[in-house]
């Protein structure tokens, strides 16, 4: 039998014991088991992030995930900005792979007898098996931004609001690649090569989450009189990332620009023309561009200037910068026959627009026509 001071002792050689090992195991459960909570909202933490410019090369701007957090944490976006609820809804991650999407628009379905651009169509699902490919019409296309932008209502409110077909054509380009990726054309574009071919193969995939092309580069005195930019990017294809930040800049202009001229009482848009200004390339082109001047991606304190056209007049093989790929003017506007263009069974050339199922006014479809 324990006497009562051997009891006192062993009682307390037990509690001690009880202590530590629940210690130690809380410890380990708080290091491995519960990741920490980000310190920033994804909008504060990719603000702050930046890449280096050495020797005129721009690395890739955009911010690593964090791979320790286990889900994002919801926060009231109420008191954010636009561009920052974007930023929360559709993050950005340059290391995932291109989502295997191809998105187009039309007013028919290829199910349905009017369609008129089966071959073009065709096209894109025999250069990319495996890829989900969908040709969305008018009404699809409302209930689908309905369930993306449900937590970003004014979104919604401005695709609404927009006057003309040809904007919302314009304007769900961006949507659909901000908020799911993958690769957008235009319905009467032929896919000559297979996304896969577009970057070059010693170029990391993970390094990339914007590709374009450039629909002009008009290297003549005249050029204002014919196109809106020196140089200007086209925008019936492109391929990017969810969440990619020149899809969210854009979407936020489009967005604020629309419901700040719709509370004005006066019209949106007032001339077929502008259309190139307001959800064409030239807000496509500017957006790229300052994207690329951009401090809260790229480090410019080494850089000699700012990128401008001159970074890619004349190039006749694809430039990254940064996280963007410039690919020539061969490459999505082969055919044309001016601006050093070459045909559609050159190397380059990945994809023909033929400008037949574009919602914009025949003086704007065949500038290139005119430019002889």
């Amino acid at each position: 039998m324990l006497s009562f001071k051997r009891a006192l002792v062993f009682a307390a050689f037990l509690l001690t014991a009880f202590f530590l090992l629940r210690r130690s195991h809380g410890t380990t459960a708080s290091d491995d088991s519960i990741p920490d909570l980000p310190k920033n909202r994804p909008a504060d933490a990719e603000k702050g992030a930046s890449s280096h410019v050495k020797g005129g090369s721009v690395a890739a701007g955009a911010p690593a995930p964090d791979k320790h957090v286990a889900q994002k944490p919801i926060i009231d976006t109420s008191k954010m900005s636009l561009y920052d609820k974007l930023a929360y809804q559709y993050p950005y991650d340059v290391e995932t792979k291109f989502p295997a999407y191809i998105w187009q628009t039309w007013r028919y379905t290829p199910a349905d007898e009017e369609f008129a651009f089966r071959e073009q169509e065709a096209s894109w699902s025999e250069q990319h098996p495996g890829f989900v490919h969908e040709v969305i019409t008018d009404q699809v296309a409302v209930h689908l931004l309905r369930v993306l932008y449900a937590a970003v209502p004014e979104v919604l409110e401005a695709y609404h609001a927009l006057p003309q077909p040809v904007l919302k054509a314009d304007f769900f380009r961006y949507l659909i690649l901000l908020a799911r990726g993958g690769i957008y054309s235009d319905i009467d574009t032929f896919a000559l090569k297979s996304a896969l071919q577009w970057i070059p193969d010693h170029v990391p995939k993970e390094s990339i989450g914007l590709v374009v092309g450039i629909e002009a580069d008009p290297d003549r005195a005249d050029w204002k009189e014919w196109y809106s930019r020196r140089i200007q990017f086209c925008q019936w294809t492109i391929q990017a990332k969810a969440g990619h930040p020149v899809l969210r800049d854009i979407v936020t202009r489009i967005t604020k620009e629309t419901l700040r001229r719709a509370k004005a009482g006066g019209p949106i848009i007032s001339k077929d023309n502008s259309v190139v200004e307001f959800t064409g390339p030239a807000i496509w082109t500017d957006t790229i561009f300052d994207y690329l001047n951009d401090g809260r991606y790229f480090d410019m304190s080494s850089s000699t200037g700012n990128i401008t056209f001159q970074n890619f007049t004349g190039i006749e093989s694809p430039k990254k910068v940064g996280d963007v790929v410039v690919l020539p003017i061969t490459s999505f506007s082969p055919g044309v026959q001016q601006m050093g263009a070459k045909e559609p069974d050159d190397p380059m050339a990945f994809v023909k627009h033929d400008f037949e199922g574009t919602w914009k006014p025949e003086s704007e479809r065949h500038i290139g026509e005119q430019l002889t």
